[in-house]
C-alpha cells in the first residue's frame, strides 16, 4: 500500500497518475481539512472534494475546482438576495454539501461520510481526512486574522502573510484509519501540495510527524516549487513571505528530517547535489502533470 499526504489540486493530480500506474485499491490518501469551514449551516471540505472529482473524472477543469457542467443559479439567487456569495458553490457542488451536512447531523463522521461520497462517486483510493475533529488553518495579515478561506478565496490570496496558525491542530486526533494507512504504507509521498498551508496542517495533528520521523527513508515528496515558482497557488510567495527560500532548496529544508528520498523537476537539475548534501536521495523528473505522458512518467518515479 502507497499512502499520500495530500492538499488540493496537485496531490489530485498525483493521486490521478498513480492510479494509472498501480491499482488504486492499493492507495491511501490522507487529506488537509485545514481549509474546511462552515458556510450557510453546510460544512464544506475543499481538498476532500477536490480530489473525490478528481479521481471521479468529474472535476471542472476550466475552473480548477468545482465539477464539470455547473451552474451557478443558486449562488446568483443569493446574490441578489445580499447573501454571502464570495465562496461561489455550484448547484450540482452544492448537493455534496448538503449530503455530508445531513450525514454529520445524523451522527456519522468526516471519515465515513468521506468513504459514502466516495463509493458513490466510484472513487476506489481510500481518502482519509487526518482527523475528525475541528481543525482550522488561519493567517496573521495586515488586515488582522483571516480564515483560510477568507484569506486564499475572498482575498484572493493577495494580502501579505506574517504567520500561519492551526488552530486546534495540538489537540487533534488522527483517526485509526490514518495511523494505520502510516504505518503500514510500503511508502510514504508528501505530495506536491503548499509545504505551509496543505501538508503542514496535516503534520501538525499530534503524532504524524512523529512516523513520518521514524519511517524517513520510506518517504518520498515531490517538490511544488519548480524553478523558483509555484505552478498554481500561493506556495512561491508564501515560502518568502515567511523566510524560506522560494526554491525546491528551501522546501527540502521545510520538510527536515521527514523525508528520505526527494523528486524534483529537471527545471532543477542543477540543485540536485545541493539537496544531496541535506543527506537525502535524488531523483530528477518532470513534475509537470499537464500531459497525459509527463504524469505517468513523475508516478513512476515516485513508485521507483
Amino acid at each position: 500500500m502507497i499512502t499520500v499526504l495530500s492538499g488540493g489540486v496537485g496531490a489530485a493530480r498525483l493521486l490521478r497518475a498513480l492510479c494509472h500506474v498501480m491499482a488504486p485499491s492499493e492507495l491511501s490518501a490522507i487529506v488537509n481539512v485545514g481549509d474546511d469551514l462552515v458556510l450557510h449551516g453546510l460544512t464544506i471540505c475543499p481538498d476532500l472534494d477536490t480530489i473525490t472529482y478528481t479521481l471521479a473524472g468529474l472535476n471542472n477543469d476550466e475552473l480548477g475546482w468545482g465539477l464539470r457542467g455547473e451552474t451557478w443559479r443558486v449562488m446568483s439567487e443569493l446574490d441578489a438576495l445580499g447573501g454571502e456569495s464570495w465562496f461561489r458553490l455550484g448547484d450540482r457542488d452544492l448537493a455534496t454539501h448538503l449530503y455530508r451536512s445531513q450525514r454529520l447531523g445524523e451522527g456519522a463522521n468526516k471519515t465515513e461520510v468521506t468513504q459514502e461520497l466516495c463509493d458513490k462517486a466510484g472513487v476506489q483510493v481510500r481518502l482519509l481526512p487526518v482527523t475528525n475533529d475541528a481543525v482550522s488553518t488561519q493567517f496573521d495579515t495586515a488586515l488582522g486574522r483571516l480564515t483560510f478561506q477568507e484569506y486564499f478565496v475572498r482575498h484572493h490570496h493577495e494580502v501579505e502573510v506574517s504567520a500561519v496558525h492551526v488552530v486546534g491542530a495540538r489537540d487533534a486526533r488522527p483517526t485509526d484509519q490514518v495511523l494505520d494507512a502510516l504505518r503500514k504504507a510500503s511508502r510514504i509521498v508528501i505530495a506536491p501540495s503548499n509545504p505551509l498551508i496543505s501538508i503542514d496542517p496535516i503534520l501538525q495533528v499530534r503524532g504524524v510527524r512523529d512516523i513520518l520521523e521514524e519511517r524517513r527513508d520510506d518517504v518520498v515528496a515531490v517538490s511544488p516549487i519548480i524553478d523558483g515558482r509555484a505552478l498554481k497557488g500561493p506556495a512561491d510567495r508564501l515560502l518568502e513571505e515567511l523566510g524560506h527560500e522560494v526554491s525546491c532548496v528551501g522546501v527540502v529544508d521545510f520538510y527536515k528530517g521527514l523525508v528520505g528520498t526527494w523528486v524534483i523537476d529537471e527545471a532543477d537539475a542543477a540543485l540536485a547535489d545541493t539537496v544531496r548534501e541535506r543527506g537525502v536521495r535524488v531523483m530528477v523528473t518532470t513534475t509537470v502533470m499537464a500531459l497525459a505522458d509527463d504524469a505517468d512518467r513523475l508516478a513512476r518515479a515516485v513508485l521507483s
